[in-house]
């Protein structure tokens, strides 16, 4: 049985900043599963027996090789997607958090081909298809 797919999965998303108004999102590669060339935030699948705040702590040093300074719950969202042709279900619940930008580098290479700290108004013209609702929902607190 696979999450999200044969039963509602949970994940973590978080959107990491500099703590100074800048916002740190990742180009996914040809090796994610989908949305290839999009650029995203961050996130990962909560496994049974983890806590939120643990898998939060773990996605961010697996993903970006550093430690969080400090995070905010923004809340959650049902998401229902399509996945080669399949559909799926998650309840991301999501995160502001605060690195040290002289830390982060990419820690999953298979996974993303670049990262970049943008302005909020100046993302790349390419997101992730669930990024834009994502800042809509949390623009206020971000």
């Amino acid at each position: 049985m696979k999450k999200g797919e044969d039963y509602v999965g949970i994940s973590v998303v978080y959107l990491c900043h500099d703590g100074d108004g800048k916002y740190l999102l990742a180009k996914r590669s040809n090796n994610c599963r989908d949305e290839h060339g999009a650029w995203d935030c961050g996130g990962g699948g909560l496994e049974f027996g983890d806590t939120v705040e643990d898998t939060l702590r773990k996605e961010i040093s697996e993903e970006y090789s550093t430690e969080v300074i400090d995070f905010e719950f923004l809340g959650y969202r049902d998401v229902h997607r399509e996945n080669n042709g399949k559909k799926t279900h998650w309840v991301a619940l999501d995160f502001k958090v605060e690195v040290n930008p002289s830390k982060v580098k990419i820690g999953e290479p298979h996974k993303f081909d670049d990262i970049g700290w943008f302005d909020l108004d100046s993302f790349p013209e390419t997101l992730h298809s669930q990024l834009p609702n994502f800042l809509n929902l949390y623009r206020s607190k971000i």
